[in-house]
């Protein structure tokens, strides 16, 4: 257990470090400098390649990731050049927002799933099971970026049931705090909703074909029963990976969302940071969701053996 467990860390580390290392390299290939941003379009070169001395930009790419990388593994992440706020000052503020998206999204796409999946199985092939698979058809088509805009126009404009942007935070009022982060949640939850209802169809009808479920229904117990009794849990053994790998993903990928809302998230930080070329801001907040990602899913892995005990039979082998 323990070398798995130093393996799997070995890894996680390889894969933040290469993650960082490709995010330096296409930012120092993009045109321009955060030295430019600050002094205006109109500053001189000779004052741009004097603050990109001040701010140590002029030395080589590689040289540059080695200092903040040492300064990383001490946990300082740096200080942006642009704002004078610190990174990690800067992901305390706004991860609240963005762990509070990636969660209501994530619930009410696995409540919806798991709705849409045991009445699909239960009737598979039927009318409502046709029904059920056309409409998370639909949803699998429609990305964040299209289902923003719809619903800001339906339930924003038309009906002014929410808020069209802004951002209320929970200490000032529960409700205006759900009801500015509704919208959002369901807009990034649709095609999560579609993928997890399919996996989840899919194991239930071939955990519903084992013998062990005959048995039980041959004993007279209610399908209702059988279904949430002992179908549901082996059958959700995928669902559960697939939906700690889509939450390290969800805390990643609220970028488009977060700007289509105004809301003050890592996402909408990181894309006015790659923007605005601040280098230290857009390297902080990208390790931090590295580590993240590698944390849910290693916490994924090791739900496992709670979850189904064959995989703690194997591990104890």
């Amino acid at each position: 257990m323990v070398l798995t467990a130093s393996k799997r860390l070995g890894r996680s580390a390889l894969v933040v470090l290469l993650v960082t290392m490709a995010v330096v390299a296409l930012l120092s290939m993009a045109p321009g400098s955060v030295a430019q941003v600050i002094l205006g379009e109109n500053a001189t070169p000779e004052a741009v390649a004097e603050m990109n001395t001040e701010l140590g930009f002029d030395d080589p790419v590689w040289l540059q990731y080695v200092h903040w990388l040492g300064n990383a593994l001490t946990g300082d992440l740096g200080t942006s050049p642009l704002t004078g706020q610190s990174v990690s000052e800067a992901i305390a503020e706004r991860l609240p927002v963005t762990l509070q998206l990636a969660f209501m999204g994530l619930i009410i796409a696995l409540v919806v799933a798991l709705v849409m999946g045991v009445v699909s199985a239960s009737r598979p092939g039927s009318g409502v099971d046709r029904g059920i698979n056309a409409t998370s058809a639909v949803f699998l088509s429609v990305p964040a970026f299209i289902a923003g805009p719809i619903l800001i126009y339906f339930f924003a404009i038309k009906l002014q049931w929410f808020p069209v942007m802004g951002w209320s935070r929970i200490s000032e009022g529960l409700v205006d705090n759900l009801t500015c982060a509704l919208l959002p949640a369901v807009a990034i939850a649709l095609t999560e909703i579609a993928a997890f209802h399919r996996l989840l169809r899919t194991d239930l009808i071939g955990t519903l074909r084992e013998d062990y479920v005959a048995a039980a229904r041959a004993k007279g117990m209610p399908s209702w029963y059988v279904m949430f009794r002992h179908a549901l849990r082996p059958s959700s053994f995928s669902l559960i990976t697939l939906a700690g790998i889509n939450l390290g993903r969800l805390i990643g990928g609220t970028v488009i969302v977060e700007t289509l809302f105004g809301l003050p998230g890592l996402g909408q930080l990181v894309a006015s940071s790659i923007t605005s070329r601040d280098v230290i801001m857009v390297q902080g907040i990208v390790v931090f969701i590295a580590v993240v990602y590698v944390l849910v899913n290693t916490v994924v892995d090791l739900s496992y053996q709670v979850i189904d005990p064959r995989v703690r039979k194997v591990a104890t082998a």
